[in-house]
């Protein structure tokens, strides 16, 4: 049926799960219901697309690799200079890496072969091609799975919890 997004105490995104097994947490009192999408399974029991659970789950950090296919992913396989979703783009670091920028997520971002030649070794705002969204680093693994959600309309009420979308 439909994909529950899983908050901890605090309202930070922890987990995806199935509609059933978020029923259960919520029947259990281990979660409450915080959005639901107007459904129902029982006549008093709306179907959640979002739980919180009621006592706080300390989940260890865990860094996500800077990878070509994730920050691809990161940006949407979207240019972050003209909006062009295409096969074949490439990266570009927005500070050049000869004038000391580095393969760090805050300054590497997708573009398209003509932007990316057409910004050559300079910043955006020397090319005069300012960013549709500033690099960032994803705050877990979850934030893609949650991202691809919300931008493909399914769940656009998840939005408002993770950050960056």
């Amino acid at each position: 049926m439909s994909k529950v997004l899983v908050l901890n105490a605090s309202y930070e995104p922890l987990n995806i799960t199935s509609w059933r097994r978020a029923i259960v947490l919520v029947i259990k009192g281990k979660a409450e219901q915080v959005e639901h999408n107007g459904r129902f399974i029982y006549p008093n029991m709306p179907l959640p697309t979002v739980i919180r659970l009621r006592n706080y789950v300390r989940v260890p950090y865990k860094e996500i690799p800077l990878t070509r296919r994730n920050i691809l992913q990161r940006d949407d396989h979207t240019c972050q200079y003209c909006g062009l979703s295409a096969d074949g783009l490439t990266l570009d670091h927005v500070v050049p890496r000869s004038r000391g920028g580095g393969d760090t997520w805050d300054n590497m971002v997708t573009a398209c072969v003509r932007c990316n030649v057409k910004k050559g070794n300079r910043t955006p705002r020397e090319a005069a091609m300012p960013l549709q969204n500033p690099p960032r680093r994803p705050h877990s693994s979850l934030f893609f799975e949650v991202t691809r959600q919300v931008r493909s309309g399914t769940h656009a009420e998840w939005k408002k919890y993770v950050i960056g979308v």
